[in-house]
């Protein structure tokens, strides 16, 4: 293909419908919606309190292999996904999450799909959009502000500044923030101590929010915070300073999902947006529970590879929210095969079927995973126009050894209309095969063991490795009661390792566990391996040297 528009020049093409048309397509009324000008908009509570007792859509989860710099098309096949059910006359909705600041201007880039299998307003949603991470991060700001203030004060709640583990988040990629001193410059700045920032979505805000079923859940889950403990370390929690009322007023209009429209003008609900490297990497319960009211199928991603992303969406998002997929769509590209094979990225456009042979081991592990939760799978291969027929092949040879479907998608060139084979596959595997969907772990396995089955079951490891701080941590929030908790894993996303480097499938390595968070607002416990950092930095060239705006007023350089 010669002269290929980028994704920001197929957006601003494209032939947007009015917001009131999109959400007539799901019988919503002007006034259920409440718009942000002409072609996004958020539902109202109003609206969503009629939804109670309409039966469920089917549930899709979209997830990946093991990522790489080659690309896999996640939510571009999402997006693919959903407009090829509607092609074949489903009624299906796509559920995504909001894109972060950090990574549009960091490395990553946008996060509305691609070529043809976009969401639109691409540079609204990629930058302020309807301002929810806005609001996040002025919540989460607030209780950090609240906490300093309380202790320059009287500091009636004998609060520690050696035990605060409440953070300050901002939405951007800026290392330098990882570890701060605040309170410097005298008596009237506050009280001196070591602090730090988090990138917004990573907050604990942005899990409670993305967990919450109504207003009053997230009030009673941003109370339940603990922020820190008293210097004869007994737990402190954000309702001990008030916080949680103003908090959840900042929340209030950004709790009510947003209503955008695909290219193709189909309706998709984008609300919420954790990474799923360093926290639960999914949509919000509130978006995804109306979207199953309103649709036949409801196509939903989890962020990154699935042993992070699916594993969280499956064991925390579905446990907490009393979700049951239907079928899993776990997403493969050729280049990104070969690259798990062993082929550098400069190399990828040739054929080479042996590398792809050998990168189906990553694969192979995925589906292996997948399998444990019971729930039907099957493998989308994300066209490449440098994609030969024998490297298709050669993936569904192997894809057929274990008994799953395989089928070639070409969405980002084609839209829907190339999505339509795996559109039929998804339609096929939810109405003839059964989901007994199980977490993969119950509630009753302590801590330690639910982090030692995740990375022996999901990562092929051979054990977790903490030194004697960590351990004691563990034992400590064992037995003050949050045993029942879920785990939430912060590893890299590049490897079932916590190497970036080592990819493929590989086995027998230990996972080390550096830190652990007590999330008790969200309801489960952080564990962070390795060398992975809440705060990314930016790379050497970030994406913002080629973003800016014509003197019309028009995005330029974003993805």
């Amino acid at each position: 293909m010669t002269n290929v528009p980028s994704d920001i020049e197929i957006a601003q093409a494209a032939s947007k419908k009015h917001i009131n048309d999109i959400a007539a397509r799901l019988d919503l009324q002007p006034d259920d919606i409440i718009p942000y000008g002409h072609d996004k908009a958020k539902i109202s509570y109003d609206f969503l309190s009629t939804l109670d007792g309409k039966k469920d859509g089917k549930l899709i989860l979209v997830t990946a292999i093991s990522p790489t710099p080659a690309g896999e098309g996640k939510t571009t096949t999402t997006v693919g996904l959903g407009d090829g059910l509607n092609a074949i006359g489903k009624n299906a909705v796509m559920c995504l999450r909001e894109p972060s600041l950090g990574p549009c201007f960091g490395m990553k880039g946008g996060a509305a799909g691609g070529g043809y299998a976009q969401v639109v307003p691409m540079t609204d949603i990629n930058l302020h959009f309807t301002g929810d991470f806005h609001a996040i991060g002025a919540a989460h700001n607030l209780l950090s502000a609240m906490i300093d203030n309380h202790m320059h004060w009287e500091n009636q709640l004998n609060i520690d500044p050696r035990r605060v583990t409440w953070r300050r988040v901002m939405d951007m990629n800026e290392r330098a923030l990882r570890t701060i001193t605040s309170g410097l410059g005298g008596f009237h700045n506050g009280v001196v101590r070591e602090a730090g920032f988090d990138i917004t979505v990573a907050s604990e805000i942005m899990a409670c929010f993305c967990l919450a079923n109504d207003l009053e859940d997230l009030r009673n889950r941003i109370g339940n915070i603990t922020i820190g403990y008293t210097r004869d370390k007994k737990p402190v929690q954000a309702r001990a300073l008030k916080a949680e009322g103003a908090m959840t007023a900042l929340l209030r209009d950004a709790l009510q999902p947003n209503l955008v429209q695909t290219l193709e003008n189909n309706p998709a609900l984008m609300h919420g947006g954790p990474f799923a490297n360093i926290a639960h990497g999914c949509n919000s319960v509130i978006a995804t529970r109306t979207a199953l009211k309103l649709a036949d199928y409801v196509v939903t991603e989890a962020g990154f590879g699935a042993d992070l992303g699916a594993e969280k969406f499956l064991d925390i998002k579905c446990r907490k929210a009393g979700l049951h997929p239907d079928a899993i769509v776990l997403v493969a590209t050729t280049k990104a095969l070969k690259m798990h094979g062993g082929i550098a990225k400069s190399d990828l456009k040739g054929e080479n079927v042996d590398a792809i042979k050998k990168g189906c081991a990553n694969l192979g592990r995925h589906i292996r995973n997948l399998g444990q939760f019971g729930v039907p799978v099957t493998v989308a291969i994300n066209h490449f126009v440098t994609d030969t027929d024998a490297e298709h092949k050669a993936i569904r040879d192997f894809c057929a050894e274990y008994g799953v479907s395989c089928n070639v998608s070409s969405h980002w060139e084609h839209g829907g209309k190339g999505a339509i084979p795996l559109a039929e596959a998804v339609v096929d595997l939810v109405e003839n095969q059964t989901s007994q969907f199980r977490p993969l772990y119950m509630d009753d396995v302590p801590l330690w063991d639910k982090v030692r089955r995740i990375a022996r079951s999901i990562y092929g490891a051979e054990d977790i490795i903490a030194d004697k701080k960590v351990r004691a941590q563990f034992a400590e929030f064992q037995e003050q009661g949050y045993g029942h908790y879920p785990i939430c894993m912060a590893k890299t996303q590049y490897s079932f390792s916590t190497d970036p480097q080592l990819l493929g499938a590989p086995e027998g390595h230990d996972v080390p566990i550096r830190e652990i968070r007590l999330a008790t607002g969200a309801e489960f416990l952080v564990v962070i391996c390795g060398e992975i950092m809440t705060m990314p930095g930016l790379p050497r060239a970030p994406a913002a040297e080629q973003i800016s705006v014509t003197d019309k007023g028009r995005i330029t350089g974003l993805f």
